[in-house]
């Protein structure tokens, strides 16, 4: 064979391998599977539904959540294929939620699904807020499962008991209250660039509900008993060190660290070894995040214990990759990761988002996973989280999308009311609990309405599954299982993606107003910074007051109000106002670039007093801050 043979030869086999290669990279739309989970968390919500609801096969409901109780409990999510709002998954799925938006803030972006991010995190975070009426009183269900699941009807016609459940000093609930502080520490970091004083007002109650969950200790399901049937709870311990974990993130606060570093014999942080992360196992979630501290060498005195941490996080990543020496994570023959027979793909997705999370932080020390069977590049963790999306979207033996919606093929006999039942839109009458039962459970055509981005529980440990109504186990899907999706397909996206019509060019963050659960309002909320003002003696109080459409861009009327919080008299207080996109009224402006100050009939700003501008902004808020002044 001469010489040009052989190099024709390779330039073949090149070409063909790079167009297996680019048949792999497309063989996916992660964009278009990112989108449809959005919608399932539109398909979830109670409450009022806004005006720009996509998902129009749904109605008002639960209207009246909590007025037994003399509380408004309007809002929040719905579970799963019922209507029960169990506080735990809820909660979880929003520190997934937001835990995504933090890591891939960029990656969404890029996909212009900021602002569906942040709704889905905000319709569970104001719901949390309302249910945190006291320091030491969290609500924490809405519904009963016994009460709902004998009925079958669509959420808008509701006849089962809407009865509140509640947490307080004498009835504790270290796990729900933990997962809740959690919850509200992360989505205080996501809204941190958009909404800071939003962002304050979730770190106040995070901080609160921690200090609650620590106090009073205690399993929630034994203070609200109607869940330990549905959501029953393993222990607390793992969600104290979650939620202070959180909040060492969210604040920076060394004392939190402390709590996970004193805690962790105790309360199983290093020793606790595991092979499964979900609403109910934080220990991996726990692990990994303390990780990313002793790779960032912020730990200061705490590094033997960060590094017992390590090892632990190491132990769950080899168990899912099967190279923990024999230790490891059941695989289907068809290679899905296999943790319980009930809904077993809300597992694998947390444990897919939680690799290749862990993958970016060993990427980012330029470090390896150590396995006992070998060294593994943070390459192959995120490879391993990669093929379980794939698995989840299609590349099965059954070749079935378990995402619904998504794909050629995927159920369409969902264990869902609401898909199920034909939209009250369509049909007005009301569906009662029996009727829903005779007329449409039974029904053995597809569901009427299509549940976008449902993760459904997916099939059995031989890759089987039932497409049928009645198999709950395999065809109802839950909140938690979809929440991890998020991180999940934006950074797979953002590395194999190149054919969906949602991956556009890097555009503007898009901020969003504030939502209440009746609905989109703008309130000029102004909570107080948590954090020292230092030397500056003015605080800067940002709220969102308006928002429009123009064509396909939105707008946004911000306000920020100025508070002299010296003690003294204030005079020709000049302040920077620095990535302003909009107009600008309430402040003068100067010679010198994007300096402002005081209108001229404010011309001292009195101790305790403020006054107030606005912008106009279509991305994230401007940054202002104090550049001079005069006592």
């Amino acid at each position: 064979m001469n010489k040009f043979n052989v190099g024709a030869r390779l330039i073949l086999l090149v070409g063909v391998l790079a167009f297996q290669a680019a048949v792999v990279v497309s063989e996916f739309d992660y964009g278009e599977a990112l989108d449809r989970t959005f919608m399932f968390f539109e398909a979830q919500r109670s409450g009022k539904l806004p005006f720009d609801q996509r998902v129009k096969w749904r109605r008002d409901s639960g209207l009246k959540d909590g007025s037994l109780q003399g509380v408004d409990l309007v809002g929040g999510y719905y579970d799963a294929g019922d209507h029960v709002k169990f506080g735990l998954p809820m909660a979880f799925s929003v520190t997934m939620l937001a835990w995504g938006t933090i890591e891939y803030r960029k990656e969404i972006t890029n996909l212009n699904q900021m602002g569906h991010t942040l709704w889905s995190i905000r319709w569970g975070t104001d719901y949390f807020i309302k249910a945190h009426t006291q320091p030491n009183v969290l609500w924490g269900q809405v519904g009963d499962g016994d009460s709902d699941h004998y009925c079958w009807e669509r959420a808008e016609d509701m006849t089962t008991p809407r009865t509140a459940y509640k947490l307080d000093q004498n009835h504790p609930g270290s796990d729900l209250a933990g997962e809740t502080a959690a919850a509200l520490a992360a989505a205080a970091i996501a809204f941190k660039p958009y909404n800071s004083s939003y962002s304050d007002l979730l770190l106040v109650h995070a901080k609160q509900l921690f200090t609650f969950a620590d106090s009073f200790r205690g399993l929630y399901d034994d203070s609200i008993q109607c869940a330990k049937q549905f959501y029953t709870s393993s222990g607390y311990s793992d969600e104290l060190l979650w939620a202070s974990t959180w909040l060492l993130r969210a604040t920076g606060e060394e004392h939190y660290l402390k709590y996970v570093v004193d805690n962790a014999v105790y309360m199983g942080g290093t020793g606790w070894a595991v092979k499964e992360f979900s609403w109910d196992n934080k220990y991996a979630g726990v692990q990994i995040l303390l990780s990313k501290v002793l790779m960032e060498q912020k730990d200061g005195a705490y590094t033997s214990t960060l590094k017992q941490y390590q090892a632990k996080a190491n132990y769950f990543a080899c168990a899912c990759l099967q190279k923990n020496d024999g230790y490891n994570v059941h695989l289907t023959p068809g290679g899905l990761m296999y943790v319980r027979d009930w809904n077993n793909l809300q597992y694998a997705s947390a444990a897919s988002f939680l690799l290749a999370v862990y993958s970016d932080y060993l990427s980012a020390a330029n470090a390896n996973l150590n396995c006992p069977d070998g060294q593994i590049q943070p390459q192959e963790v995120l490879h391993f989280a990669k093929s379980q999306a794939d698995y989840i979207l299609g590349k099965n033996p059954k070749s079935m999308s378990y995402l619904v919606g998504y794909g050629p093929k995927y159920p369409i006999h969902v264990h869902h009311r609401g898909a199920s039942i034909a939209s009250i839109s369509v049909l007005p009458s009301l569906v009662s609990c029996v009727d829903g039962f005779e007329d449409w459970y039974r029904r053995p055509a597809a569901d009427p309405n299509v549940v976008y981005g449902a993760l459904v529980g997916g099939p059995n440990q031989n890759d089987d599954f039932n497409d049928d109504r009645s198999n709950y186990e395999q065809t109802e899907p839950t909140l938690s299982g979809t929440a991890p999706l998020v991180g999940l397909f934006s950074k797979l996206e953002s590395l194999y993606g190149n054919t969906s019509p949602y991956h556009k060019q890097p555009t503007t963050d898009q901020p969003i107003p504030f939502l209440t659960s009746t609905g989109y309002h703008h309130p000029e909320t102004q909570i107080p910074s948590t954090k020292s003002p230092g030397s500056s003696p003015v605080k800067f109080l940002h709220s969102i007051t308006n928002t429009w459409n123009v064509g396909k861009t939105t707008y946004f009327r911000h306000k920020v109000t100025i508070k002299n919080i010296s003690g003294k008299p204030i005079s020709d207080l000049k302040v920077a106002v620095e990535d302003l996109t909009g107009p600008l009224w309430g402040l003068s402006p100067v010679p010198a670039k994007n300096t402002y100050e005081l209108p001229q009939w404010v011309k001292v700003l009195n101790p305790g007093a403020d006054c107030s501008f606005v912008y106009i902004q279509q991305g994230p808020q401007a940054k202002v801050s104090a550049l001079s002044y005069h006592y």
